[in-house]
């Protein structure tokens, strides 16, 4: 008689454990807020390995159904990036916004979410021992390390403007890039690192000769919303538009660089 023992060993190490993982955010954004965005890089770290089967984005019930259907789907695509950007497995993912279709009520945190569904390998890695885990005294104390954006306030006197590097948006938008959440961090933390800092944020556009003010303002607003949303007093801040106007590189752009980087969000020295 045959022993069926190799075969029963191959299926259980070949199968995978299927869980989610959710994704929320504020009213109206297509950014994660800045405690998701925390979970979900938490999220990442732990599970390298992961194999993303769906992303599914879904809304509350404010606003029509035809917008709320679009921003499921920017909400997919923030999320999507963002495990693109961490080598996270997503080539097989199957993405699909719901819109509100599923919504309970108007305004519902619940409601506004992206849901990822995974796979994992049921046989883990062996634990490193907790040994090589110890950290090593040293007599050597550790270098602060400031970021770019810090130095350049720290340095920056009345009236200077310092460009948000790598703060872009989506064409024709008022959304942000998922690759700007690390300089929407950096620019929290360097106010409140700097409390008596006062800005003014100033929206820009690219692509068209006319002068876009009102959506270069949706940009800084933008911007605006996320720094009161994460504790920064609106005394601090303000925001102004320049449309089309103030291009880094002159209009019509000659590439999709150049059209990135006047699609842009500076900074300007109110008080320090």
């Amino acid at each position: 008689m045959k022993s069926f023992l190799p075969v029963l060993l191959l299926l259980t190490f070949s199968a995978v454990g299927q869980e989610q993982f959710t994704v929320h955010f504020d009213f109206d954004a297509a950014l994660a807020n800045e405690a998701s965005q925390q979970k979900l890089s938490e999220w990442i770290k732990r599970n390298p390995d992961a194999k993303i089967q769906k992303i599914y984005g879904y809304t509350d019930l404010t606003g029509n159904n035809v917008y709320n259907l679009d921003l499921s789907k920017r909400r997919i695509q923030y999320v999507y990036m963002e495990l693109k950007a961490s080598n996270i497995n997503t080539s097989d993912a199957a993405k699909k916004g719901f819109g509100e279709s599923e919504a309970v009520a108007e305004y519902n945190e619940a409601d506004r979410k992206v849901v990822i569904q995974y796979a994992k390998p049921a046989i883990q890695p062996a634990p490193t021992p907790a040994e090589s885990l110890e950290v090593k005294p040293t007599t050597n104390k550790p270098e602060l390390v400031k970021s770019e954006l810090s130095k350049d306030v720290t340095n920056a006197k009345k009236g200077d403007k310092i460009l948000l590097k790598n703060l872009n948006f989506y064409n024709n938008e008022d959304v942000m890039l998922p690759s700007s959440a690390p300089v929407l961090r950096e620019l929290l933390a360097m106010l409140k690192e700097h409390p008596k800092l006062k800005i003014q944020i100033q929206g820009h556009v690219c692509c068209e000769p006319e002068n876009k003010i009102k959506l270069s303002r949706k940009r800084a607003i933008a911007v605006y919303n996320y720094l009161v949303r994460n504790g920064i007093s609106k005394r601090r801040l303000s925001y102004i538009s320049f449309g089309s106007t103030r291009p880094i590189y002159p209009i019509p752009e000659k590439t999709e660089e150049e059209k990135t980087a006047n699609r842009r969000v500076e900074i300007e020295i109110v008080e320090n």
